[in-house]
Formats: C-alpha cells, structure tokens, sequence
C-alpha cells in the first residue's frame, strides 16, 4: 500500500490550506459566536470547484477519489471544524445518495447544483426516538396520486435550514399496515416544497457555526420522480453510502487532533513556568509524544480506508476503525492540547477552546463509536480462524 499523495492531491491540498487560511479561519471565531452559516463562504469553496470532490465530472465535480478528499479534509478542517462538517456533509451523505442510485434527470437536476457548490445539501435520517437504529424511523410515506405525502419529524439535520439549500434527502418508512417486513424509500424534498418546515436552529456544544435544525413533514406531497432509487430499498441504500461517510468524519477528526497538536506545540514553545518554557519540562514533552503517535496512527488508519475505497476493495471495517479510532484521538488531543495551554486554553477566545468544544461530537455523528465497535466486532468474528 502506497499512501503518499501524489502531486494533484498535493496540489489540492495546498488550495484548500490557502483558502482556509484566508477565507475560513480569520471568521471562524466571529461564526461561532454568532452561531452562524456562513453561506458566502461556501459559495467561494465551490468557485474553487471544491463542493463536488467525490462527484464524477459529467455531474458538475471533481472525482478526486477518497485519499484526496481526506488530504482536502485534513487542510479545511484545520482552519475551522464547523465549516468542515458542513462541507462533509454536503459532500457525502447529501450528494452520494443521488450519485448512487439517482436516475439521470435527478442527477442533472439536483446533484449537478450541489457538485458545482451552487447550493448545499443536507440528508435527514434522525429521528427524536431513531438515530443509531436507523431502521426506527417514523416518518412515514404513504402512496398518494402521482406521488407520495410525508409525515414526521427528523432532528439534528445538518445544512437544512441555509439560505443556500437546495433541498434535503429524507429516509421514510414506506410500510403499508402491519404486514411483512418494514420497508423504506428515499425521497428528494426541495426547500420551499408545502408541507415541508425547516425548524428552529439547535444551539450545540460545539459546531456552533453549523447549521443544525428540526425538520417537520405534515401532509407533505412528494411528487414519483422525486424517489431515489427502488421503493424499499431506501435503507439499504442509506447503509452503502455510509462508509464513505464514516472515512470523511475520520478525516475530519483526523484534522482536529492534527490542529490540537500544532496549537499545544505552539503555546508551550512560547509559554514560561518556573523561569523555564513549558516545553522543557519532560510530563510536557512526554504528553506532546503520546499526542503525536496517535496522530500518525489515525492517519494510517484513515489513509488506509481511503486506499482500499479507491482501489475498489471492501473497506467497510477499515473505515469503521478509522473513524472510531481517529475520534477518540481527536477527543484526547484536544483535551491535552487545553491542559497544555492552562488558563489561556479555557477561554473562549482561544482557538483551542473552539476545536475542544467540537471534539466530542465526532465520537457520536455519522453512527456513534459503539455502532462502529459492533460493526468492527462482527466483521473480525466473521474471518477464519487458524486451528
């Protein structure tokens, strides 16, 4: 396995270092205060031919493959982690749905937009009582005269409720009565559509700049060509789409304990205790050694379910290490990166105290770390074992 960059993902890579240092990081601080998406900023990212990475070109994109898009991950995230989950999640869950199982008009109409980053996407699948059991799902839809009507609830949508979306991908219950097994559908809901409420935005921990809301469907029609795919295969397909998921959240868990571990570096080269730096005394050096091999041990890990999704190999346990691993990484890297700076790491004012605040959230979106521990443990049980 090779997993040196080659020179266009280099390239890609620099473009998006440079566009986070210039258009993302001197604001992030100012978005997160306001708690605010910041649409224009986005709307550049896709002058930069940058929203549709993992979108074949005849669809507006750019098809740089997955150890591209996690070496463009690496540079956004670094500069701000909310702008980064929204860009993640428009490039995942909100587009791969409709480049997988999309007919041709579906995709020249609403994958097109979203690759080119003329809008942003969003994919609704949790539910108030349906998140880790993706099959819970309540939202229902129930066949009407050329289509069918929505009712329920989702919570915790990413990017749905921006001045700039284009519509959200929604994952509904398609069981007519009690009779055989539950079935599901996935439909197309643009913004605007009756029936159809954006609710109000959700205050979080962290990501505060990240557009998150309750979606509410009454009686909402859903014309027959806004179905993707089969009916009742709509779960299904959620779950094949899921992994390239999981190695993007990986990635930008990756980018947050790359950043901790350069902003604790930073401070402690500066920072004097006792007539001396901070990075003289050995429990500094020896907490700023564990950080960084666990650093390069989730980018092995998160490299290498990039590899495998390129070179056409099952990476469906790959990418469940990657992302439960590289999490937890993240989570511990930023919380040494806080101890390390002391007071100045507690203040809302520093950088570190934002990336700390967003840490966590990555043990849990995109299947919570205990869903990846079950998915991992089903796959090892699964191999042969050596009499």
């Amino acid at each position: 396995m090779d997993f040196s960059l080659p020179e266009d993902a280099r390239q890609l890579q620099k473009l998006c270092l440079d566009f986070g240092e210039k258009e993302i990081e001197p604001f992030a601080q100012e978005w997160s205060e306001e708690e605010r998406f910041p649409s224009e900023t986005f709307l550049k990212l896709g002058r930069l031919d940058l929203a549709g990475l993992l979108v074949p070109e005849q669809y507006g994109g750019a098809d740089v493959g997955y150890m591209a898009y996690v070496a463009a991950m690496e540079a956004i995230g670094a500069a701000d982690q909310s702008f980064a989950a929204a860009w993640n999640a428009h490039s995942t869950i909100a587009s791969l749905p409709l480049l997988a199982y999309g007919t041709e008009e579906q995709k020249q109409r609403w994958l097109r937009p979203l690759a080119r980053g003329e809008a942003i996407g969003a994919f609704g699948l949790t539910e108030p009582s349906a998140g880790s059991d993706a099959a819970a799902v309540r939202t229902h839809a129930r066949p009407a005269d050329g289509g069918w009507v929505l009712n329920g609830t989702k919570m915790f949508i990413t990017n749905a409720g921006t001045d700039i979306t284009l519509g959200v991908t929604v994952l509904a219950s398609t069981s007519r009565g009690s009779e055989g097994p539950k079935r599901f559908g996935t439909f197309f809901v643009p913004s605007g559509t009756p029936g159809f409420t954006v609710g109000r935005k959700l205050r979080k921990l962290g990501w505060h700049a990240m557009d998150t809301r309750e979606l509410i469907f009454e009686d909402c029609f859903i014309p027959a060509e806004n179905l993707i795919g089969e009916e009742g295969e709509g779960l299904r397909q959620f779950l094949a789409v899921l992994d390239g998921g999981r190695i993007s959240v990986a990635a930008l868990s990756l980018s947050l304990a790359s950043r901790a571990l350069e902003l604790a570096i930073g401070h402690v080269r500066e920072r004097e205790q006792f007539g001396k730096k901070l990075s003289d005394f050995q429990a500094v050096q020896h907490s700023i050694a564990t950080t960084a091999t666990e650093v390069e041990a989730a980018r092995m890990l998160v490299y290498r379910a990039a590899w495998l999704a390129d070179n056409g190999e099952d990476f469906s346990e790959a990418a469940a290490m990657a992302k439960l691993y590289a999490s937890e990484v993240a989570n511990r890297a930023a919380s040494a990166s806080v101890q390390a700076h002391g007071g100045y790491g507690y203040i809302r004012e520093s950088t570190i105290s934002r990336f700390y605040a967003d840490a966590k959230v990555l043990e849990i979106g995109e299947g919570a770390n205990e869903i990846q521990r079950n998915v991992i443990a089903r796959s090892v049980l699964r191999r042969t074992v050596r009499g």
